[in-house]
Order: C-alpha cells, then structure tokens, then sequence
C-alpha cells in the first residue's frame, strides 16, 4: 500500500501545464521592472494632463524616445563595424542620439509636430489593428496589413498635427500619457498580458489563449484616461496658453512677445535715423540736451553718449 504521506506529494504537487497558472497566480515582480513602470506611471500623468502646457518638453521627449528606440533595435538587432554590441553599449549609443534628436525636435517646431502627430496615429492604428481583430469574422493574418495601417495613419496625422497644432498636440498627449499609464499598471495586474496582446495583433498572428476579461479591463483604462486628460487639459492646464508666443519680453520692449525679423529691421531702421539726425545736429550747432521720442516704449532713459557732450536719451 501507498503511504498517506506519499499519497498527498502526489495530490498537491502540480503538473507541468498547472506550474505555469500558478507562477501567474503568484505575481513574482521583479524590482527592476516595477521601479521602471512606477516612474512611466508618474512620467504618463504628466504627459497625459499637463501635456500641452510642457510644450517644449514634449518635444524633446517625443524625439528622445523615437531617436532612442530606433538606434536601440539597430544597435542590439545589426552588426556594427562587424561587431556584435552588448546591451549596455546599445543603451548608451541611443540615449546619445536620441538625445540629439530631441533637441532637434525641441528647436524645430514643425520637426517636433510632425513626430507628435507620427505618434498619435501609431497609437491609433494600434487600436485599429484590436478592433479589425476582434470585429472581423476572418481577420487578415498578411504582415502589409498591419504595416500599411501604422505608416497610413501615422503620417495622416502627423500632416492634421502639423495643420491644427494646438488640438492634435493635446489629443496626441493625452492619449501617449494614457498608454503609458495603461502599460505600467497592465504589468502590476497581469505581469504585461495586454502588452503581449498588442504585440500579436502588430505582428499579425493568430491568437493563441482567449483573452482574459481582466485584459479588458485593463485596455478600457486607455480610453477613459485619453478622456479625462483631453478635458483636464482643455479646460485647466492648457487654458490660455499658446506655444506660438514668447515666454519673456525682450530688451524691454513691453507689449510685445514675438519679436520676428521685420520688428528687428525696424528697429534698426529708426536707430540709424536717429543718429543720422543727431549728427546733423551736431554739425549745424547748438549744445542743449535732446530728447527724442520713438514709436517703439523701450523703458531706458539712459545717455547713449558721454556725459561730456550732447546727450541722446532713446
């Protein structure tokens, strides 16, 4: 006869296809990973309700993750110089470029919209891809499918961002913001079973295990904090700001906030004549000091000469 003892080893030790629900059950977290999406989570509510209004920072971290990702894969996928690279020299070689092609975007405003709005319809088109997947009675399994719908609506909105800036700059926020969020607590609630999801539906392939309803879930926290960031930015963070003036005023010039190349010409225009006519002055006699008044209010009332002649006070 088989002993108790033996018995219950046998009773309550799993097999190979249970060993795999009970490490999901279990949620063994890893430090590293959970450090990282706890600061995506906080870097999402950022981007997500204050996104519009650290315009020039979204620039910069828009070209920053689009530089590094792409010389990333390159880097760690290629060969380079014949040589295999670690993970480590891949990491550093694309946060350098990345870092340039955020500033790139940052300095050049058409640049950084026209990436915002690249961003903007990749996630879109990642949704597309969910729902031609789970409305469609025989879903395309052809790789150009889901490559035509990214590169399509990618560049469909990032030519709406560059023609509507302000609305596609918030819209685009708000939903990367929300994404990021999404992403960072699908892995504290099922370990990135939604990630994993997205993935197949990018690559096209058949899906493998039904989709849990926790997955659901967790994929309608996208659009419900897409929305809420859209109104919290519309309404509060965003209201009354431009990114199209200037932040400071110049040379003390008070009531202007864009300073172009025509106001600088005409500056420069009415200086040159009033030295012209003060040298005239100068020539013809006289010694009294003079004021002169000009269009532009530049708050200075002090000599441009010296203080042993006729004095110009701009």
């Amino acid at each position: 006869p088989i002993p108790p003892s033996r018995i219950l080893t046998f009773s309550i030790t799993p097999s190979p296809s249970d060993r795999h629900d009970v490490h999901e059950t279990g949620r063994r977290y890893k430090v590293v990973p959970s450090v990282v999406c706890s600061m995506c989570c906080l870097f999402g509510i950022i981007y997500c309700f204050f996104g519009y209004r650290c315009f020039k920072a979204v620039m910069f971290l828009t070209g920053l993750m689009f530089g590094s990702i792409v010389i990333f894969m390159l880097c760690y996928k290629e060969r380079v110089l014949d040589t295999q690279l670690s993970v480590e020299a891949s990491v550093g070689i694309g946060l350098g470029i990345g870092t340039l092609c955020g500033l790139v975007t940052m300095l050049v405003r058409s640049v950084g919209l026209f990436m915002v709005g690249l961003l903007l319809g990749l996630l879109v088109a990642v949704a597309t891809l969910v729902g031609m997947e789970e409305l469609s009675n025989s879903p395309p399994r052809s790789v150009w499918v889901p490559l035509g719908v990214l590169l399509g609506l990618g560049m469909l909105f990032a030519v709406l961002t560059l023609q509507w800036q302000r609305f596609f700059t918030t819209v685009s926020t708000a939903v990367f913001g929300a994404a990021v969020i999404t992403v960072a607590l699908d892995y504290f609630v099922e370990l990135f079973a939604l990630v994993l999801y997205l993935y197949e539906r990018v690559k096209a392939a058949p899906r493998g295990r039904p989709v849990c309803w926790i997955t659901w879930v967790v994929l309608g926290v996208w659009p419900a904090l897409t929305l809420l960031g859209v109104l919290i930015q519309w309404k509060v963070t965003a209201e009354g700001y431009s990114h199209t003036k200037g932040e400071s005023e110049i040379w003390g010039w008070r009531g202007y906030t864009d300073v172009n190349a025509e106001g600088c010409g005409l500056f420069i225009l009415k200086v040159t004549e009033l030295f012209i006519r003060e040298r005239e002055r100068l020539m013809g006699g006289g010694g009294a000091h003079t004021n002169v008044d000009v269009d532009y209010d530049c708050g200075s009332t002090t000599p441009l000469t010296a203080a042993a002649g006729p004095s110009l006070r701009v």
